[in-house]
């Protein structure tokens, strides 16, 4: 595997880069290429709350159809499920024979819900990193770690201009790794379904409902089941599993060994592999495709359904008691 922590800065800045998109992603795109000297413009609908925010940060905000026709390099940073429409109803007309397309994540190329012209180069990058520690990072001086991707090569020098969008990005800092569309979708995917966030989320619901119905207060059990967890995160973050194990007590590390692999077990394990198939055969995107195609019912009851559930209830109030989680929101927010 190539991993990159050098680029050449001029190729990105001698391009227009148009960032379709304003969120988490895009505004730390943006202002990190602004800031490297990259000229930069905002594409937006009309009446988007973003376009003041994106203005008051010194960019340049266009609508969609304007910043892609103005862009030689086109980078779209809108949701997974509204690309497709964006693209065909504001963007294809102007990706013309010379210009770049560029991608924060795969799904769309990968998937074929937009399949971009010839003459026009594809290439992807997508910083491992929330957004807003994309710009705090870069303003500390640093930078994230980013995956980079070609999908057509119509210059010969798209990895080449990959990298230099990483660079501006500050990627090339932290190292800028080279991977494929397909490696890059199908791993973010089950990372994110079987362990970052549907795993996770359900070992921590599992873990707070049975503390709960074995008679433990609710507060005990958010602390111990879901408010903790960052700690280990973080150990994890900072220096891998054995990184973790050292740091907790022998009794906890004990109790690692001998009992994760109980809840983790070979049924889980192979619930994994399936969800893993069911992201490489497509079923998982097209059931997203056509939740979305429905005006996404399910999608809206799994978030009231999580709502209400009673860790985030008693979530809420103790969360109160710790002023610093919200002074570190702030801190995001402004980044």
């Amino acid at each position: 595997m190539n991993v990159h922590y050098e680029a050449d800065p001029a190729l990105i800045r001698d391009k227009q880069v148009a960032i379709i998109g304003y969120g988490s992603q895009g505004h730390a795109h943006a202002l990190n290429l602004h800031d490297s000297g990259v000229d930069v413009a905002v594409g937006l609908r009309p009446g988007s709350s973003s376009r003041s925010e994106a203005e008051q940060k010194g960019l340049a905000v266009m609508d969609i159809g304007e910043a892609a026709a103005w862009g030689d390099v086109v980078m779209i940073l809108i949701p997974d499920q509204y690309q497709k429409e964006v693209y065909a109803s504001k963007v294809a007309e102007h990706i013309t024979p010379g210009k770049a397309l560029g991608f924060g994540h795969g799904f769309n190329i990968h998937y074929e819900q937009i399949t971009p012209p010839d003459g026009v180069d594809v290439f992807m990058v997508a910083p491992k990193s929330p957004g807003h520690l994309v710009r705090r990072t870069y303003v500390q001086g640093n930078g994230t770690p980013c995956l980079a991707a070609v999908a057509q090569d119509a210059s010969g020098g798209a990895l080449d201009l990959a990298l230099s969008y990483a660079d501006a990005l500050g990627g090339t800092q932290a190292g800028v790794i080279e991977t494929t569309f397909k490696d890059e979708t199908e791993t973010d995917l089950f990372g994110e379904q079987a362990v970052l966030c549907g795993g996770s989320q359900a070992l921590i619901e599992a873990g707070f409902e049975t503390l709960v119905d074995a008679g433990y207060p609710p507060e005990l059990a958010y602390f111990e089941c879901l408010h903790e967890l960052k700690l280990i995160v973080d150990l994890y973050y900072e220096g891998g599993l054995e990184y973790m194990n050292y740091s907790v007590s022998d009794t906890a590390e004990y109790g690692n060994y001998t009992r994760g692999p109980r809840v983790i077990n070979d049924a889980v394990r192979k619930e994994m592999k399936k969800i893993l198939e069911e992201v490489q055969n497509g079923q998982f995107a097209d059931e997203w495709i056509e939740e979305n195609k429905k005006g996404a019912p399910r999608l809206t009851a799994e978030r009231e359904k999580m709502r209400s559930h009673p860790i985030e209830q008693v979530g809420r109030k103790l969360r109160q008691m710790m002023p610093w989680l919200q002074e570190d929101e702030e801190e995001a927010e402004t980044a």
